[in-house]
C-alpha cells in the first residue's frame, strides 16, 4: 500500500476519534468522497492498526445508532426554515 494512503488512514481514524466525527465531516474536512474514508477507517485500517480500528467501530456503531435521530432533526430544521421564508 502506497504510503500516503497509509498516513491518510491514520489521519483520518485520528481525526473522528478525537472529534467523535461522522463519515460525511471527516470526508468534508479531507475533502475526499465518504466511500474513500469509509474504506480507509473499516479496511485499510483493520489490517494496518488493529486497536485504531476497534476504537474506529465503536465510533461508527455509536453513529450509526443516532442517524435516524439526525435525519429527523434536520428534517424538522428544513421544515421550520421554509414556514419563516414568505413564498416568492
Amino acid at each position: 500500500m502506497n504510503t500516503y494512503i497509509e498516513e491518510r488512514t491514520i489521519q483520518l481514524a485520528k481525526y473522528i476519534i478525537d472529534n467523535k466525527a461522522t463519515v460525511r465531516s471527516a470526508a468534508k474536512h479531507f475533502g475526499i468522497s465518504k466511500s474513500t474514508v469509509h474504506k480507509d477507517i473499516t479496511q485499510r485500517l483493520q489490517s494496518m492498526n488493529l486497536p485504531l480500528s476497534q476504537e474506529i467501530r465503536k465510533i461508527l456503531d455509536e453513529n450509526k445508532s443516532q442517524r435516524h435521530i439526525r435525519g429527523g432533526i434536520a428534517t424538522r430544521k428544513k421544515y421550520k426554515d421554509k414556514k419563516k421564508c414568505p413564498r416568492a
